[in-house]
């Protein structure tokens, strides 16, 4: 069998045909020809249809005119020059364009991740979001519930809205629960609509049991990664500022905990730390750039969404899954309303929105009084049930309250949703009989604590999981 023979790249390979600077140094080049041709035509105009018989340097304007223009042709034509010296070696000869484009078909040819090849060729910089001015949590909430009813005829509350827009502050994670056909997956990707970037919905397979699931696996039959449509889309998100949303659809079909354990792992790491997910055991020829050593950067730009179902065909999710996301309950969906707005979608960039939280943390910061609440709560629940809130529930709490508030909530409504959701739901592992024997005793502490019929998620989510 006749060996393939490596193509030889010599050092002008160096001017990269297709690399950026190649491209803003020859534009401008392009358009400073453009522009003499254009002026020297009109200034060969002038001079043929001047009246004198020789152009003298006098006092009509037309002169001073004539004379700083070609002034000013001659700097650019220095300009010029300039860049061509300067840039010479990122202006490629034919000769050079046509060995880059064969470096490029050999690496395409050689490489894992023939996709993401492309994806690195079509983008070669890091693409900043341009977001729209006076940009509120407050305004992001009212304008995103009027965009739905306006534009997708989807009717949310101000009050989901609110807790949607609040937990993506809190988590990258987020499970959206409730009753078939009350908007889970619907208000994951109007929000990407909403947004400029449209989120990417991956049904999950029951057969799911591992991190290939979700990002592919090496074919040692055709030498290629099988490039899942998560992993191409954690890899864009590496060159944009974009908030990119990706709903896993009927999460619990399969056991969370298993193909999303690594995930989990990565995503409670603090923002600024480096959070790479292996992708290949080891780095190879032909790879994108943006891989290192078979491991790409799991961005802080991206949130996994999934939507959950209750019934015969799933998996219960279990407490470490519940503990790092945030849950958001649709059990019903919101009535017709009104709205006399023309609301269009809208340009947030991920930069933006975490400005926008910190900011809503400083000032929205939990009350004393808030505080006060909680820990009377705690004590009575762990002398009673033996389950506390904990200091990632209390983390969670003091992200979520302030944001809560900046959307135009208010404490004790951010209380009470987060509390039903991530407190009292450990009451289902307890046993159901001393459970639902409390009970009565349980909402009345709550009313103790947070004033008469203020907790009413909470009460009525007592009176659900004990039948009351």
């Amino acid at each position: 069998m006749k060996k393939e023979r490596r193509p030889k790249f010599e050092k002008a390979e160096k001017g990269n045909y297709l690399g950026a600077p190649f491209a803003i140094t020859h534009t401008i080049l392009l358009v400073s020809s453009v522009l003499a041709t254009i002026i020297l035509i009109v200034l060969l105009i002038i001079i043929l249809s001047s009246p004198y018989e020789k152009f003298y340097f006098d006092t009509r304007p037309i002169v001073y005119v004539f004379f700083s223009i070609m002034f000013l042709l001659i700097i650019l034509l220095a300009g010029v020059v300039v860049i061509n010296v300067l840039g010479r070696d990122m202006m490629p000869t034919y000769d050079e364009f046509k060995r880059a484009q064969n470096r490029f078909a050999y690496l395409k040819k050689k490489s894992r991740f023939p996709e993401l090849l492309d994806f690195d060729n079509e983008h070669k910089d890091f693409e900043k979001e341009k977001n729209d001015e006076g940009v509120t949590l407050k305004s992001l909430c009212e304008d995103f519930m009027d965009y739905n009813a306006e534009q997708l005829k989807l009717y949310y509350s101000i009050s989901d809205i609110r807790k949607f827009i609040a937990s993506l502050a809190v988590s990258k994670i987020m499970i959206l629960q409730g009753m078939s056909g009350t908007g889970k997956t619907s208000i994951a990707v109007a929000f990407g609509k909403y947004i400029n970037n449209l989120s990417t919905v991956v049904p999950v397979q029951p057969m799911w049991k591992e991190k290939s699931d979700l990002l592919g696996y090496y074919n040692e039959f055709t030498g290629k990664f099988n490039e899942t449509t998560i992993l191409k889309k954690l890899y864009e998100a590496n060159f944009s500022d974009k908030i990119f949303i990706i709903v896993l659809d009927e999460m619990n079909i399969a056991r969370v905990e298993y193909y999303f354990s690594e995930f989990l792992s990565l995503l409670e790491l603090p923002p600024n730390s480096e959070r790479k997910i292996s992708i290949a055991s080891s780095g190879a020829e032909g790879d994108p750039k943006k891989m290192s050593h078979g491991r790409i950067v799991l961005p802080n730009n991206v949130w996994f969404l999934g939507t959950a179902n209750n019934d015969d065909s799933t998996f219960a999710i279990s407490d470490k899954v519940y503990d790092r996301a945030m849950v958001m309950n649709l059990n019903n969906r919101a009535d017709r309303f009104s709205h006399n707005r023309n609301v269009n979608s809208a340009h947030v960039s991920a930069t933006l929105f975490a400005s926008l939280v910190e900011e809503a943390k400083k000032e929205y910061q939990l009350s004393e009084e808030g505080k006060r609440k909680i820990k009377a709560l705690d004590e009575y629940l762990i002398h009673t049930f033996g389950i506390t809130f904990g200091n990632r529930i209390m983390m969670q709490i003091r992200n979520f309250v302030p944001v809560f508030i900046a959307c135009g909530g208010n404490e004790d409504e951010a209380l009470d949703d987060i509390i039903s959701k991530k407190i009292l739901r450990k009451l289902e592992s307890q046993n159901p009989v001393y459970v639902k024997g409390k009970a009565i005793e349980l909402i009345a502490k709550f009313d103790e604590v947070f004033g008469q019929d203020v907790m009413k998620n909470s009460i009525d989510y007592i009176n659900v999981i004990t039948n009351n």
